[in-house]
This record gives structure tokens, C-alpha cells and sequence, in this order.
């Protein structure tokens, strides 16, 4: 009886119990965030940066005109104002084809990075050919680089470190981005932008919600290229829905933030211009009411269903389907927002692939959530999967359509001969599809050159274009544009596909063939195989 008082006897000794330490078996190391320690993170960013300056220097193609022509080019003319003294060259007034940019429906928001990173190489006198080529690529590539973090942090908070990890390996093994990322396009930077402000958009189970950072951003995104609303509209609208104090968020977050982008957009603009201009209404007017975009070319209304969207995701496709199928409830507005991404462009006649090139980090996503839950058939379909990217991405990085880059480096080479006591100065006419080649920030000096001009109609009645009046008829153009020798070029760059047509020119103007340089394996239309340049002797 004692001895049970004694067991029942309440007292203010309290006796240290020994927990046995074990770590429970539901969750595994990957499960934890190593970025705590700053080790992991740390290497995912040294890692970027290698990853993409290596990607950088491994795509030597063109793409398309824009990658040149409404940055590069402008940025050139900004800073150094060729070509010098002649005004019978060409007209050119801030790069892009005249009437676009005095249209006022481009911006000078991104060039003017550019122009910035080639007037401090003009001042420290390193304004060499191959820093200007290069230094604003590899200005992107570190962009990019930055944009590949912050994706990997953001799907840390939302996922398990295994599928932040596969969807990383998604995102980096992808062709197109590849092909894409490091290019001075408008596309590339709305693209990094996207995933910078995604970072501190209120996801679900999002920690680095920042309203006014992913605002501001989303708005830079708006100013360098307007359509980087369509892509953001239904975000937008998901967080004023999700947002508890609609008010607040209208009057401190939307309104000022919308209102000052808008404002120093304009300044830019106005300034450059040298008259009040509003680029994104104008670019709404232009491509939108007055479908001006048409000009460039049309596609059917299930092009980016049927083309577009499977070639840019391109083996990614049945991993982004079977990661919808696992999570499409969780991340329901990042399929949302693809879905009326596509839906929107598909409206638009003209089509291009990069034009839905902003919903890929979207769609990796769903990939790495597929990836990840593959288990025994991961490895094997990781393999699959980085191995059919890579040989698309080798191969229009390094050989499909790089002759029109190749020829420019010849034309510089001209620049000597310019500064020579010659008699007779170089000068270039490009016969070929015009805006084919970069202009002069692949020379980087006043050798007189021309092309063949294409603005759209603007509602001018029998309109034809001097592009088309050459193909039309190439013979009977060049025969009436130089009718006296003494004005004839020295230098005619075309490709092979139009050799035999002005043959009879050629060889009655002393033209001699010095240089074949290859393009693609896949010629089409009026691009050729091979771009031919010709020398009068």
C-alpha cells in the first residue's frame, strides 16, 4: 500500500525524460531547403552564370530581323550616328526601317541599354566590332542567368527541393530557350522579366509574395514590349480576386506603379522622338486596328495549337501533359495563363514562335512535377529528354542560318579598304529579303551600304514595296536602277537562289563571285542555301 502512495504522491521533482532522436521517414533530406545554409544557392548561381555565358557564345545563328533591328541597330545609331556625311546611303533614321520607328510604334526603353553599353566602350575608346557584337549578348545572357535563380528559388517555396530540381534541369535543358534566351530581342527580355516579377507574384504557398516589386517589374515588361500584357492580364486579375483589400491594392500598388511606367516611358520616348509620342498606344493602333502586323505574313487560327506551341516546348510536350494531369488544380493559373496566352495570339494573323516564347517557364513547371514523380523511369526519361533538346539546340545554334552573320564579318573587312587612298570606296547593295542581315553594328564604320526597303502599306492605293518590285522583276529593277556604270555598286550580297535570274547582269557588269558562305540545309522561298557575295572588277 505504501508503495503505491509513493507512485501516486504528486511532487514538484521533475525527472528529465530521454527522447530517443528519429527522424521521421515521411519526409527526405531532398525535402529540405539547403538554401538556408546559402551553399546550395550559391551554386545554382555561379552555375547559371557558366550555363548561360556557355550558351551565350554557343549560338552564332539569326533568328530573326528584330534581334538586330529593333535593339542593336538602334542602340548604334543612337551612339554613333552612321552613316556620316552620306546622305544618299540609305534612309535610316534610329535603325529599324523608317517609317516604324517615326510611327512611333517602337520604343527606345530597350535600345537605350544597348546605347548605354556602347557609349561607355565609345568613351574608354573599346568600341571594337566584337565587344559590340558581343558585349550586349553576353549583357543578356547574365539576364537570363538571373532570371534561371530566381525560378529555382521561387519552385523551392512552392514545391519539394526534388521537383525545384527537376523543373530546373526542365528549364535549362530546354531547346528553345536556349536558342532563345541570350538573343537582343524584345521576346528574350519580356521573357526574363516574366520570370523576375513571377518571383514575387502571390502564387499559392508562394513566401516571397512582394506586390509593388512583381508590379514594377511586370510594368518594365509592358514598356519594353507591349504585349506582355496578355500574358500577365489574367494574373493580374487572379490577384485582385485572391486580394483581400481590393481598394488598397488599386490605389497603393496598380495606380502608381502603372502611372509612373507609363510616364517615364513617354519621357523616353518623347525624347528621342522629338515630339510627343505614346508607343503603346500607337503600337496597339498600328498592329491591332490597323492589323499592319498582317504585312509580315498571316497563319491559320490553330497555328500555335497545331505548330507553334508543340515546336517551342518542342520533347518537353508529354511531360507538360502528364504534369497537368498530377497538378492541375494546385497551379491552375499558371495553365490558365498559357492557355490564354496562346488563345489571345492565335486571334492575331501574323504568328511567329517567339511571340509565345514567354509561357515556357510556365510549362516547366508541370514538367518538373511530371519528372519527379516518375521515380524508377526518371533517370532514363531525363536522359531522353536532355538528349532530344540538345541536338535541335546545337543545331540552330551553331549551323541553321548563320551565312547572313558570317557575310557581315566579311563587309567589315571593307572598312580597311574605306581607309585606304583608293579611288573607289566600297559600297554594298544587299539583294535579298530585306532586314536579312544585321547593318552597321556588325561593321561599326561609315562604309556606304543599302538594302532593299519593305515598309508596309499604310494605305496607299497600288502600293508595292521595293523589295517586291526586285522580285518582281530582278533584271529590269537592276538595269533601271544603275543605268550608267559609274553608279553601280561594288559589292551585291544575295543568295544562290538568285544567281542564274540576274546572271546576265552579273557577268556584263565585270560582278565576280568571291565568297560562298553556307546558311541552312533547309532553303526556302527567297532565302537560298548560301549567301554569295560579288565583287565588280
Amino acid at each position: 500500500m505504501e508503495n503505491i502512495r509513493e507512485r501516486l504522491k504528486f511532487t514538484n521533482k521533475v525527472e528529465h525524460v530521454k527522447l530517443r532522436k528519429r527522424r521521421s521517414q515521411l519526409y527526405s533530406k531532398e525535402d529540405e531547403c539547403p538554401l538556408s545554409s546559402g551553399v546550395l544557392g550559391t551554386r545554382v548561381v555561379l552555375f547559371s552564370v557558366v550555363f548561360r555565358l556557355i550558351n551565350c557564345f554557343l549560338v552564332q545563328t539569326s533568328f530573326v530581323p528584330d534581334e538586330y533591328w529593333q535593339s542593336l541597330e538602334v542602340s548604334h545609331r543612337m551612339v554613333f550616328r552612321y552613316p556620316l556625311k552620306t546622305e544618299d546611303m540609305i534612309v535610316f533614321t534610329y535603325g529599324y526601317q523608317t517609317w516604324e520607328w517615326k510611327a512611333g510604334i517602337r520604343g527606345f526603353s530597350y535600345p537605350l541599354l544597348f546605347a548605354f553599353i556602347y557609349k561607355i566602350l565609345s568613351l574608354l575608346h573599346y568600341d571594337t566590332v566584337h565587344l559590340l557584337i558581343w558585349l550586349p549578348r553576353i549583357i543578356q545572357a547574365l539576364f537570363a542567368a538571373c532570371a534561371d535563380v530566381k525560378f529555382f528559388l521561387l519552385i523551392q517555396t512552392l514545391e519539394t527541393h526534388d521537383v525545384a530540381k527537376w523543373t530546373f534541369f526542365c528549364h535549362l535543358c530546354s531547346w528553345f530557350t536556349w536558342y532563345c534566351c541570350t538573343r537582343t530581342l524584345t521576346n528574350s527580355m519580356e521573357t526574363t522579366i516574366t520570370c523576375l516579377a513571377l518571383f514575387y507574384f502571390p502564387l499559392p504557398g508562394s513566401k516571397t509574395h512582394n506586390s509593388t516589386k512583381y508590379l514594377s517589374l511586370v510594368a518594365l515588361a509592358i514598356i519594353i514590349r507591349p504585349t506582355a500584357l496578355i500574358i500577365w492580364f489574367p494574373l493580374l486579375i487572379y490577384h485582385f480576386w485572391q486580394e483581400e483589400n481590393k481598394l488598397r491594392l488599386i490605389t497603393h500598388n496598380y495606380i502608381p506603379v502603372g502611372a509612373l511606367a507609363v510616364v517615364i516611358s513617354t519621357m523616353i520616348d518623347c525624347l528621342f522622338y522629338e515630339k510627343w509620342t505614346m508607343v503603346q498606344f500607337n503600337f496597339f493602333k498600328f498592329n491591332i486596328f490597323h492589323g499592319v502586323a498582317g504585312f509580315y505574313g498571316s497563319h491559320p487560327w490553330h497555328w500555335y495549337f497545331t505548330q507553334g506551341f508543340p515546336v517551342i516546348i518542342g520533347p518537353h510536350l508529354p511531360f507538360f501533359l502528364h504534369g497537368c494531369s498530377l497538378t492541375y488544380k494546385k497551379h491552375k493559373i499558371l495553365l490558365v495563363a498559357v492557355f490564354w496566352t496562346i488563345v489571345i495570339y492565335s486571334l492575331l494573323p501574323h504568328k511567329e514562335f517567339r511571340f509565345i516564347y514567354p509561357v515556357l517557364p510556365f510549362c516547366m513547371v508541370f514538367c518538373g512535377i511530371s519528372l519527379a514523380h516518375l521515380k524508377a523511369w526518371r533517370q532514363a526519361a531525363a536522359f531522353v529528354l536532355l538528349v532530344s533538346n540538345l541536338v535541335p539546340a546545337l543545331y540552330t545554334g551553331l549551323i541553321h542560318q548563320r551565312g547572313t552573320l558570317d557575310v557581315m564579318s566579311h563587309i567589315q573587312k571593307l572598312c580597311d579598304v574605306r581607309n585606304d587612298s583608293s579611288p573607289t570606296q566600297p559600297d554594298v547593295l544587299f539583294l535579298m529579303p530585306c532586314h536579312s542581315t544585321p547593318y552597321y553594328s556588325h561593321v561599326h564604320c561609315p562604309v556606304k551600304m543599302r538594302f532593299l526597303e519593305c515598309p508596309p502599306d499604310l494605305g496607299q492605293e497600288g502600293y508595292v514595296d521595293e523589295a517586291e518590285r526586285f522580285y518582281d522583276d530582278p533584271l529590269n529593277w537592276l538595269r533601271t536602277s544603275f543605268p550608267y556604270k559609274s553608279s553601280l555598286p561594288t559589292h551585291l550580297i544575295l543568295f544562290d537562289v538568285f544567281e542564274k535570274e540576274i546572271s546576265a547582269f552579273l557577268q556584263g557588269n565585270n560582278f565576280v563571285r568571291t565568297a560562298e558562305i553556307f546558311h541552312t540545309h533547309f532553303p526556302e522561298g527567297r532565302v537560298g542555301g548560301s549567301v554569295f557575295i560579288y565583287e565588280r572588277h
